[in-house]
């Protein structure tokens, strides 16, 4: 896990801006521009050689080309070089010159310095995608800390049906960094408690902040200065000791995880009854056995008490508020509600169950 607070990346400026591009090996663009350039040369060598009694050699003057005259008038042409001692004369063939040779000549001369030309040109296309990824990057999900728990954070939100385009990750850590753009998610390099840094990663106009810092005081400034810049949106974070829940919540979390306290109740469960320590880590696995999830209640399902629903419902969203299932307030299921259930991984978590996907939800009219 990425430390924010102390850390540099001695290979990007702070908060810049990276998106996701495909890597290709530096031998496939070398390949890939010796094989253009030879094309250039072999077309322009047949070009020549077919039209060859359109030229004079100075050497031979009442001859036609060869096929050695075509390659050598083909080499020294394209590289500009231009000895003068083959020439065209025929009409047709001066306007070969003209019109077909020349842009090939431009063309094999771009080649030679194309390398600084990529770069540019590279360059130019990121600030470009950087530019309309801007404009339309809003109400996305900006997750700080890219380490054990940002990855876990980041798969969930996947799989639970979060485009990876709708998703940043900030991080000063190049491993961190190129993990992220591995994994198809656009980065920003920077330390997380500083304004500018989460200003290009538009957390502003961002609808969650998932922080997952190393260190608890680093999760508490970045917490701060995330409800600065956004009030609205919503902040879960997570941290190490107990003891700084509150803290953490004071500084404008909505949802506080303490993952030490976490796995040690797990061990716990797991020591005093290994069957119920393998339940609880299924239904903390994605995608194996049992999912934990949320989804909307169904117009036949209103009126109706939670125990009686295919689902097995374990508590009930009510005005935001959350009821066990057993609570009186949620004896008979009302429009508007939202289910917290258990279900097969094989079902999505947010979609309702097989067979009713075409029904309304409760809290449409």
């Amino acid at each position: 896990m990425s430390d924010l607070i102390g850390s540099s990346n001695e290979h990007r400026p702070t908060g810049d801006l990276t998106l996701p591009a495909v890597a290709r090996s530096p031998w496939w663009e070398l390949g890939r521009r010796l094989a253009l350039a030879v094309g250039l040369l072999v077309f322009t060598v047949l070009l020549v050689y077919f039209d060859r009694h359109g030229y004079r050699d100075a050497a031979h003057p009442h001859g036609g080309l060869s096929l050695v005259d075509s390659i050598y008038y083909a080499t020294v042409t394209l590289s500009t070089t231009g000895y003068g001692d083959i020439t065209p004369i025929a009409a047709h063939s001066r306007l070969i010159n003209a019109f077909i040779i020349t842009p090939l000549r431009v063309a094999f001369v771009v080649l030679l310095i194309g390398t600084t030309l990529e770069v540019l040109a590279a360059r130019g296309r990121e600030m470009s995608r950087v530019a309309r990824w801007r404009r339309k990057m809003n109400q996305h999900v900006v997750v700080i800390g890219y380490g054990t728990k940002g990855r876990s954070a980041v798969d969930t939100l996947v799989n639970n049906g979060v485009e990876r385009d709708e998703i940043i990750v900030v991080d000063p850590n190049p491993g961190a960094q190129g993990e992220a753009r591995t994994d198809g998610i656009a980065v920003v390099t920077g330390d997380a408690t500083r304004r500018e840094v989460l200003r290009r990663a538009g957390v502003e106009g961002a609808r969650q902040v998932i922080i997952t810092a190393a260190r608890d005081d680093t999760t508490v400034l970045a917490t701060l200065t995330v409800r600065q810049l956004n009030p609205a949106a919503y902040i879960v974070a997570a941290v190490r000791e107990k003891d700084n829940v509150p803290l953490v919540r004071q500084s404008g979390a909505d949802s506080v995880i303490t993952s030490s306290d976490a796995v040690g109740r797990l061990l716990g469960l797991s020591s005093v009854s290994p069957l119920l320590g393998s339940v609880l880590e299924d239904l903390l696995t994605y995608g194996e056995g049992l999912e934990v999830a949320e989804r909307e209640l169904l117009v036949p399902e209103v009126g109706k008490a939670p125990q009686s629903l295919p689902d097995q419902v374990i508590a009930v969203v009510r005005d935001e508020k959350v009821y066990r299932y057993f609570e009186p307030t949620v004896t008979r299921l009302a429009r508007g509600d939202r289910l917290i259930v258990v279900r097969p991984a094989r079902e999505k978590p947010w979609a309702p169950r097989p067979g009713t996907h075409g029904e309304a939800e409760a809290d449409e009219d």
